[in-house]
């Protein structure tokens, strides 16, 4: 038989279970008293960084040259402030627009320009530091609604701009430990600190997140702090103006009614123009671009304006950029050049006594659309300063060089009036035949264009003309499309001719007609631009409460297309 051993069990004194115990409960307690009361770290961490640093809208923006008590910021920290400021490559300057004024200030040169006015200076406002640009803070406050301090302890330039709030508080509870009085990097007491506070000492709070408020010291230091050991006080509003000049401008009654006078070669017979009740603008389209050293081509006429003004029409001299991208960038993006062009202009419209100047820049590459902003922040002082209304004429929001490029809500700021060509939703060469500008296409673009562009300054552009469209049949199954472009005193002549009676479409809001010809094996279709879908039109422009209405072009009218656009007069649209 085999032999079982078996080995005795050896016995774990008590004391050291009671340790093990002791042990573990010691270790959950900790935890859960580190949770719910952590430990304040003790590591401090540099809130600034570099000499004279420079705070904005809560955080360090980069650092200052300081000489002969002179301040010096970056340019790139000003562009961020306001855009309106920008580097001229070609002519070495800093160019500054605001509502009256443009300044240009050469970097190598004591003498910077106002309006093209000289101005002295005892030395250069724009100093060069490891290749970037610093502007003096003094001589450019005059431009910007901004305030800075120099703060004690730090030197910390702080820069606030109009409107801005701040909230005073004060540090309270000075019983507590002095680790809780410490600013945070991040909410919470186990991140490192910035600076300290005491009790009775006021901060400014900037805002908060949980439990945590985050506040800066009049010395510019700033961190996180527990909200029990901050008592808020009052909220200050920076207000900082600056003067500007306001311009005089033609004064209009009631909305704006424009048409458009398309004049390729010659201005048209003022004798065989018919009245235009409710017209008060007329915008010829004059001038344009005509090579890249901003040279402009002039089709003015002094008679067409002799018989505008005596029918009390303003006149809006329309420029434009020959709807060329190549030609555009070069003749935009240099000051000098964009400066030869208004120049040229403000001749212009002087010698013809123009009331306004109409902006019609399209088809530009989408990058290219920070030129196309900058010429129209130069030219509107100037324009305004000669007594000049100043529109531009825009697209529906869209994708391509037709419509990208467009900064909507910059340009919106600065002219007077913004006109949308509310057409083309069908263009000349589409692949399919359909509407100009069905009636919900345009209301649908209409509000999402009203979220960029405040209404009281856009004015919604009409068509006056309807595209023919001829569907035509091939021998080898395929169908050709083709379209012409009708006045609406051509529309009533094919309806007659071809004995076709429009009905009314509900899904475009229009009248349409469709004539088979079977000579031609072609399918003709037309969506009727109307008394009815004009009064529409108008009645969209009422009920946005839109600054007027402008149509493309006069040429294409009839008798009744002024009556249908008078928003003056505007009766409700006949229902169908």
């Amino acid at each position: 038989m085999a032999r079982v051993e078996f080995d005795k069990q050896k016995v774990v004194p008590k004391k050291w279970i009671l340790a093990g115990l002791l042990l573990s409960f010691f270790l959950i307690f900790s935890s859960i008293l580190l949770f719910f009361y952590p430990f304040a770290s003790p590591f401090k961490k540099e809130y600034f960084t570099g000499k004279n640093p420079i705070i904005f809208e809560g955080k360090q923006e980069g650092n200052a040259l300081i000489e002969k008590n002179s301040i010096y910021i970056p340019l790139s920290l000003l562009k961020k402030i306001n855009d309106s400021i920008t580097f001229d490559e070609k002519s070495n300057s800093v160019i500054i627009t605001t509502a009256d004024k443009v300044v240009q200030m050469p970097s190598e040169s004591l003498t910077y320009f106002i309006n093209q006015k000289p101005i002295k200076l005892n030395m250069s406002p724009i100093k060069t530091n490891k290749g970037e640009l610093y502007l003096s803070l003094d001589t450019i406050l005059p431009y910007f609604p901004l305030q800075y301090r120099i703060l004690n302890e730090s030197g910390a330039i702080w820069i606030q701009k109009d409107g801005e709030t701040i909230k005073k508080g004060t540090i309270t509870n000075d019983d507590v430990q002095t680790a809780n009085l410490r600013l945070r990097t991040a909410p919470k007491l186990l991140s490192p600190y910035t600076a300290e506070t005491k009790s009775n000492e006021t901060v400014f709070i900037e805002h908060e997140k949980k439990d945590f408020y985050f506040v800066r010291k009049m010395t510019g230091e700033a961190g996180y702090i527990r909200k029990d050991f901050v008592k808020k006080k009052e909220t200050i509003t920076i207000k900082v103006k600056r003067e500007q000049k306001k311009a005089v401008l033609p004064k209009i009654n009631g909305p704006v009614q424009l048409t458009w006078e398309a004049v390729y070669k010659k201005n048209p017979d003022t004798k065989r123009i018919p009245p235009m009740p409710g017209v008060n603008v007329v915008s010829p389209t004059w001038f344009e671009l005509a090579s890249e050293t901003g040279s402009v081509k002039n089709l003015g006429s002094l008679d067409y304006v002799k018989w505008a003004k005596k029918r009390k029409y303003q006149v809006w001299g329309l420029f434009s950029n020959a709807f060329n991208p190549y030609l555009t960038k070069a003749a935009f993006k240099d000051f000098e050049t964009r400066q030869t062009i208004i120049r040229q202009l403000l001749h212009y419209s002087k010698m013809y006594h123009l009331d306004g100047i109409n902006l019609d820049i399209e088809n530009v590459n989408e990058e290219d659309g920070p030129f196309v902003t900058q010429f129209v922040r130069e030219a509107v002082p100037y324009f305004h300063e000669a007594g000049l209304i100043v529109s531009m004429d825009i697209t529906f929001i869209s994708t391509g060089n037709w419509s990208a490029f467009y900064e909507r809500d910059k340009l919106a700021e600065l002219v007077d009036y913004l006109i949308v060509m509310a057409y083309d939703e069908h263009w000349a060469n589409s692949p399919v035949a359909g509407s100009v500008a069905s009636l919900p296409w345009v209301e649908n673009n209409l509000k999402k264009l009203l979220e960029e562009v405040p209404n009281e300054k856009l004015i919604l552009g009409v068509p006056l003309f309807t595209r023919l469209w001829k569907e035509q049949h091939l021998e080898n199954g395929t169908t050709k499309l083709t379209s012409k472009a009708l006045s609406m005193d051509k529309v009533k002549e094919w309806l007659k001719a071809n004995k076709v009676k429009p009905k009314y479409d509900p899904t475009t809001g229009q009248n349409y007609a469709e004539y088979y010809s079977e000579k031609e094996k072609a399918t003709y279709k037309i969506w009727l631009e109307d008394e009815l879908s004009l009064k529409k039109r108008s009645e969209l422009a009422k009920k946005y409460k839109l600054a007027g209405v402008a149509s493309w072009s006069r040429y294409y009218a009839d008798d009744k297309a002024w009556a249908a656009l008078n928003i003056h007069k505007q009766s409700n649209v006949v229902k169908k």
